[in-house]
C-alpha cells in the first residue's frame, strides 16, 4: 500500500477572499489567518505537538485512567475542555476572522451534528490536529488497494473470506469462540437478539441514528476549474461557505429539510493520483448531508456549490452516478438512513456508544462482540472499532 500525500490536506473557499487552507504545519496555516494567527496557534498547538498520545486516549474507549490524564496532561486537558464545546461557540469565541472561523466550521461538520450543539467543536479538533500531524493522504489506486491488502494479509493467516452471501441469523455462521460482529445496533438486534440479555437488547433499541447523506461521483474531462489554485492542491475541499452559511444547512438537516445551499465535501484524487482516471481524464465525489432516509435528489444543489467557486465545473462533467440516503442504506445496510457514521453522534452517543457500559465492544454473550462505527470512536477511516473490538474478543476469549 502507497499513502500519498496531496499538497495540501483541505482548502475551503470563500467568496470574494482568498481560500484558507489546511496545510501540515501550524505555523504555515496560522500565517495566512491573519489576526488569527496566535489564536490558532494556541488552539492547535499543543494538540499536534501532543497527537501521539492524544491519539492513543480519544481513540480508544472511554475510561477513568483516561479522565484522570485529561486532567493533568496539557494536550488532553486543552483538548477536554474545548471538545465539549459546540462548534459555533468555539469559532466565534476563538477567531475574529470569517476565514478561520468557516475552516473550523467545516471541520467540525463531519459530525453531521447541528454545529451549535455541544460535542460538535470536538469533531473539528480531532481532524485539524489530524491533518497537522500526519495529513490526509489518500492510497495510490484507490481505497480498494487497501482492502486487498488487508485481505491478502488475512488469509495468509489461514483466514477465509466469504462474499455475497447474506447472514440473517448469527446461527448460520461456523462454530467460534468469538464471532464479531460489524453491524450497528438494529442489524445486531436482528440477527442476534435472541442470544443477547434482555436488558442490553432494550438498550439497543434506544440507540439513535444520524442524518443520512446524498453522493455523487464524477467523471471529469478536465479537473475541476476552481477559481481559487489553492483549491487545486487540495485532496479535499469543504464547499460551504461562511459558518453561518454551514450552520444553517447542519441544523435545515436535522430539521428534516433538505438544505438550499449544502456543505459539501468534495475529494479529487485524481489530481495527486494519475491511476483513478484515464490518461488526460479525472474523477471527483462528493457528498452533503440530508435527513435520514432522504429521497430527494441533491445533485442540482451540490453542483451548484461547486459553481460558486469553480464556475464551469458542469461543462467538465462527462458522467455522474448518484445515491440517495435510502439508496446507501440499500447498498450497505449497515448506512442507516443513509448515516455514515455508524449512529448520531450526539455527545451522549461519542462517550458511550452504542450503550453505556463498562466494556462497549462485549455484548454480554461472552462469544458475540460488536465492532462497527457504532463502538468507540465512531465512523471514520481509521479501523480502530475493530481493532479494540478484536483486543477485547482475545481477552475474553484466551483468559
Amino acid at each position: 500500500v502507497e499513502w500519498i500525500q496531496p499538497g495540501y490536506a483541505l482548502a475551503h473557499p470563500l467568496e470574494g477572499a482568498p481560500s484558507v487552507v489546511l496545510q501540515r504545519s501550524v505555523e504555515a496555516t496560522s500565517a495566512a489567518l491573519g489576526r488569527d494567527r496566535a489564536a490558532y496557534r494556541r488552539l492547535l498547538g499543543h494538540l499536534v505537538a501532543g497527537w501521539p498520545q492524544l491519539r492513543t486516549d480519544i481513540l480508544a474507549p472511554l475510561h477513568w485512567r483516561a479522565l484522570r490524564k485529561v486532567m493533568h496532561l496539557p494536550s488532553l486537558a486543552a483538548f477536554g475542555t474545548r471538545a465539549l464545546c459546540s462548534a459555533t461557540d468555539l469559532a466565534r469565541n476563538t477567531f475574529q476572522t470569517d476565514a478561520a472561523r468557516a475552516l473550523f466550521a467545516g471541520l467540525a461538520a463531519h459530525s453531521m451534528l447541528p454545529l451549535e450543539r455541544a460535542g460538535s467543536a470536538a469533531f473539528g479538533l480531532v481532524l485539524a490536529a489530524a491533518a497537522h500531524a500526519v495529513g490526509w493522504p489518500i492510497v495510490r489506486g484507490g481505497s480498494q488497494r487497501l482492502s486487498d491488502a488487508l485481505a491478502e494479509h488475512f488469509r495468509s493467516l489461514g483466514g477465509r473470506i466469504v462474499t455475497d452471501r447474506r447472514v440473517r441469523h448469527v446461527d448460520e455462521l461456523p462454530a467460534a469462540r468469538a464471532v464479531l460482529l460489524d453491524v450497528t445496533p438494529r442489524q445486531l438486534i436482528n440477527i442476534a437478539g435472541d442470544h443477547l440479555p434482555p436488558h442490553y437488547r432494550r438498550q439497543l433499541a434506544r440507540y439513535r441514528y444520524g442524518p443520512g447523506v446524498f453522493k455523487v461521483d464524477w467523471a471529469l474531462s478536465a479537473p475541476i476549474p476552481w477559481t481559487d489554485p489553492a483549491c487545486r492542491q487540495a485532496g479535499t475541499v469543504h464547499v460551504g461557505g461562511t459558518l453561518d452559511e454551514i450552520a444553517a444547512g447542519e441544523r435545515a438537516v436535522w430539521r428534516g429539510e433538505a438544505p438550499r445551499r449544502p456543505f459539501t465535501l468534495v475529494v479529487q484524487p485524481s489530481l495527486f493520483d494519475e491511476t483513478r482516471a484515464p490518461p488526460g481524464r479525472h474523477t471527483a465525489w462528493a457528498y452533503c448531508h440530508v435527513p435520514s432516509g432522504s429521497t430527494t435528489d441533491m445533485t442540482a444543489a451540490i453542483e451548484a456549490q461547486l459553481e460558486r467557486f469553480a464556475p464551469g465545473f458542469r461543462d467538465c462533467v462527462l458522467a455522474r452516478h448518484t445515491l440517495n440516503a435510502a439508496q446507501l442504506q440499500d447498498y450497505n445496510p449497515n448506512y442507516v438512513g443513509g448515516d455514515i457514521n455508524g449512529g448520531a453522534a450526539e455527545l451522549s452517543q461519542v462517550l458511550f456508544r452504542p450503550v453505556l457500559r463498562r466494556n462497549p465492544y462485549a455484548t454480554g454473550n461472552p462469544r458475540l462482540f460488536i465492532c462497527s462505527a457504532s463502538t468507540p470512536p465512531g465512523g471514520g477511516v481509521h479501523g480502530l472499532c475493530g481493532y479494540h473490538a478484536a483486543r477485547t474478543a482475545l481477552r475474553v476469549t484466551e483468559g
